[in-house]
C-alpha cells in the first residue's frame, strides 16, 4: 500500500469535500439559530399587535420556521452536490415508509387544521377536552396543550380534540351557577328559600339581572332538595360557588335551618305482629 497516495487523497478530500460539509453544518446551526430568533421575535409582535388571532399566528409561525428550515436543508444538499435525482427517490421511498408509520400523526396534522378551521376553542380559553379540564395555552401542528387547575400541563392529540365532544367554558360571557341543598322535613321550606336568596343577592358578583332563583327541586327520602341558580359573569364563576356553599351553611345554622343525614325507618315482625 502505498501510504503518500493514501494521505494524498485524504488531503484532497479534506480540503474539498470536508471544508464543504464543515461548511455545510456551520451554516445548517447558524441558520436554524436565526430562524428560531426571527420566530420568537416575529411571535412576540404578533401576539402583541393584536391585529391576528393569538391561535392562527402561532400556527403561521410554527409553519414558517418549520419550512424555512426544510429550505435551508434543501440548499445545503445541492451546495455539498448530492445527486438530487437519486435524493428525490430516495424521498418519495422513504415517504411511503414514514406515510404508513406516522398514519396517526398525519391524523393529528388534519385534526389541527380542522381545530383551526371550526374553531370550537381558542389559546386562553378554559375547556374540557376529552375529559380533561384546563386552559388552553398553545394549539400546535400534532397536539394541543392544556394547563389543568392544578398546574399539570397535558398533551391531547388534535386528531382526539377535533372527534371528542368540547366544552367550552369562555366562549359566553355569562354562566348559571347551579348548587343543590337539602334540608330536613322539620326546617321551614320558605325560610331557607329566602335566605339561599338573601345570600346569593348579598354577593356583588352575582347579576341581579336575570334575578337568583330558588325553588324546591325534590322531595328525597330524606331531605327536601332545594336548588339555587345564579347568573354570574364567566371569570367569577368558582368565587360564587364556593361563596355560595360556604355561606348559605353558616345562614343555615344561624337560623336553625337542619341539613339531614340520610335516614332509613326499620320496623321489626315477631310472631305476635307488629312491634
Amino acid at each position: 500500500m502505498d501510504w503518500n497516495t493514501v494521505f494524498t487523497s485524504i488531503t484532497e478530500w479534506a480540503l474539498n469535500t470536508g471544508i464543504k460539509i464543515l461548511i455545510a453544518i456551520l451554516i445548517l446551526i447558524v441558520s436554524f439559530i436565526i430562524i428560531n430568533f426571527l420566530a420568537k421575535r416575529i411571535r412576540r409582535k404578533v401576539e402583541k399587535s393584536g391585529k391576528l388571532d393569538t391561535t392562527i399566528g402561532r400556527v403561521l409561525v410554527n409553519a414558517g420556521k418549520i419550512l424555512a428550515k426544510c429550505l435551508v436543508v434543501i440548499c445545503l444538499v445541492g451546495y455539498l452536490g448530492i445527486n438530487t435525482s437519486a435524493l428525490s427517490a430516495l424521498v418519495a421511498s422513504a415517504g411511503v415508509c414514514i406515510g404508513l408509520a406516522v398514519n396517526g400523526a398525519l391524523g393529528n396534522i388534519a385534526g389541527g387544521i380542522l381545530l383551526l378551521v371550526t374553531r370550537p376553542f381558542k389559546v386562553d380559553d378554559f375547556v374540557e377536552i376529552a375529559g380533561h379540564l384546563g386552559t388552553v395555552e398553545d394549539i400546535r401542528l400534532c397536539n394541543t396543550k392544556l394547563r389543568t387547575l392544578d398546574n399539570r400541563v397535558v398533551y391531547i392529540p388534535n386528531g382526539t380534540a377535533s372527534t371528542s365532544s368540547v366544552t367550552n367554558y369562555s366562549e359566553k360571557d355569562l354562566r348559571r351557577v347551579d348548587i343543590e341543598f337539602s334540608i330536613s322535613y322539620d326546617s321551614d321550606v320558605e325560610k331557607a328559600k329566602s335566605i339561599i336568596a338573601q345570600v346569593a343577592s348579598a354577593n356583588e358578583k352575582v347579576l341581579a339581572d336575570p334575578e337568583p332563583f330558588v325553588r324546591v327541586l325534590s322531595y328525597d327520602a330524606s331531605a327536601v332538595k332545594l336548588v339555587s341558580r345564579s347568573w354570574v359573569n364567566s371569570a367569577d364563576y368558582w368565587d360564587v360557588f364556593f361563596y355560595l356553599t360556604e355561606t348559605v351553611r353558616k345562614s343555615f345554622d344561624e337560623n336553625g335551618i337542619k341539613i339531614p343525614f340520610n335516614q332509613v325507618d326499620v320496623h321489626i315482625k315477631n310472631d305476635g305482629g307488629e312491634a
